[in-house]
């Protein structure tokens, strides 16, 4: 090891390693969860940071979703990561109602009418098995736009979900345990990556100068 990676806190090198582990351990064999079963915060925190180190995304993105909602929304790994910490505030079914509904508008105009109607027993009727929390008279309008099933139909209910998700768990994201890993696991790495190439420069300039 070089003397510049020597000098790194041993937690620091350990604690980027084990997040990569974990992320691939988790994707070649995924466990089931009971319906009884509460997910630990703590293991999904972890997995979460895994997951996006195992994608590789950059400091600068990581720092894009810290900056703003619409920035995290807009990256698939940032998704990823945020739907790990809904997870693990048992509120998912509000992301899995937002991408539900972005789907939605992409289908063929002949499937409108029946994907509408799933959408709407999953999601939006009163008891629904993830029903997400609409008003009265959001959750009302979208039950009637079904009725006419257009590619907008869901729009009021998504944009209300949205903003649920911006101005309430989005603000608890950004102080998570998560979030915090993952910016110390891209210091960590930013930094394993510098020291590595300024001990190469250094082995470099020894051979030049013939081992001096």
């Amino acid at each position: 090891m070089c003397k510049g990676l020597a000098t790194l806190p041993a937690t620091c090198l350990k604690s980027a390693k084990d997040i990569k582990h974990k992320i691939s351990f988790l994707l070649q064999k995924p466990e089931a969860q009971t319906a009884d079963q509460k997910p630990v915060k703590e293991k999904t925190a972890a997995a979460a940071a895994a997951a996006a180190a195992k994608r590789a995304p950059a400091a600068a993105e990581v720092g894009k979703w810290k900056e703003s909602f619409s920035h995290m929304m807009s990256s698939e790994t940032g998704r990823i990561v945020f739907t790990s910490f809904l997870k693990s505030e048992f509120s998912e079914e509000n992301m899995d109602f937002w991408v539900a509904c972005e789907d939605y508008k992409k289908i063929a105009p002949s499937k409108l009418a029946t994907r509408a109607k799933q959408i709407c027993q999953q999601y939006v009727d009163v008891d629904a098995p993830n029903e997400v929390n609409l008003d009265a008279a959001t959750r009302e309008e979208t039950k009637q736009n079904v009725e006419s099933a257009c590619p907008s139909c869901f729009d009021e209910a998504q944009k209300m979900i949205y903003t649920l998700m911006e101005k309430d768990s989005y603000r608890r994201f950004l102080n998570s345990k998560l979030i915090q890993d993952l910016c110390q696991t891209q210091t960590t790495n930013s930094q394993e990556k510098k020291e590595k190439k300024n001990c190469d420069c250094a082995e470099n300039r020894q051979v030049l100068t013939g081992g001096a």
